[in-house]
């Protein structure tokens, strides 16, 4: 499904699939609340990346995770 925001055109099911695959792998290793609540910042961090041009889902995914990981304080 493509949802016009403004002039861009955002393919929500990319975004939706990364974001699921994400979330899931950082809520097993417990970077996220265990919640059905979305985390505002990772999914601002995929959406920043598909704006940028990328738009394969797994790949998304991992570098959101890796980015999510690297802002995390230890």
């Amino acid at each position: 499904m493509l949802v016009e925001r403004g002039l861009q055109v955002m393919n929500v099911e990319v975004v939706g699939e990364a974001y699921a695959i994400a979330s899931n792998y950082l809520r097993k290793t417990g970077a996220i609340a265990d919640s059905f609540a979305t985390d505002e910042r990772l999914l601002e961090i995929i959406v920043k990346m598909f704006r940028q041009g990328e738009f394969n889902r797994i790949r998304l995914a991992n570098r959101a995770i890796a980015k999510f990981e690297a802002s995390v304080p230890a």
